[in-house]
């Protein structure tokens, strides 16, 4: 069974790979066909660059296309527990926040649901105290929002 994601990463996931698979798909091929055209591919560092480019993009294209294929889909959480798909703002002992994401697909403003963060906050409610075992030592967290992500599919 893969990682569990909600409807609406499971889209962005998808149009993440239809973008991958497509335009810059293409985009590479014409880099590596212009560069061929440049003569000597011995010394030619245009082509090795987009072929070395190329062979990223498609490892990137596997690693994704297993997780889309292997995911399970969740139901979008209740607002009033922590789980899969959820916006949360925590609290830190000084009273500052963390506004995240509960997200297998990572990026920017996420957490994963098997971080030390996101570990602990699964299942929780709003005013719950959980302590966080992170790399750089342990804090304690306070929810103090819990946002259910809407459905995009």
């Amino acid at each position: 069974m893969g990682e569990k994601l909600t409807r609406e990463q499971h889209a962005r996931l998808s149009a993440e790979l239809a973008e991958l698979e497509g335009p810059k798909r293409r985009e590479i091929v014409e880099a590596i066909s212009a560069a061929r055209a440049h003569g000597d591919l011995s010394e030619n560092f245009e082509y090795h660059a987009a072929k070395n480019e190329q062979g990223l993009l498609e490892r990137r294209i596997v690693i994704l296309r297993d997780r889309f294929d292997h995911a399970e889909i969740v139901e979008d959480g209740a607002a009033d527990v922590v789980s899969e798909g959820s916006h949360v703002v925590v609290a830190d002992e000084s009273g500052a926040r963390v506004d995240v994401e509960i997200s297998a697909l990572g990026g920017a403003g996420t957490v994963s649901p098997s971080s030390p963060l996101g570990s602990v906050v699964l299942g929780k409610r709003v005013g719950d105290t959980v302590d966080v075992q992170a790399p750089g030592g342990s804090w304690r967290a306070t929810v103090v929002e819990i946002r259910a992500v809407a459905s995009g599919a």
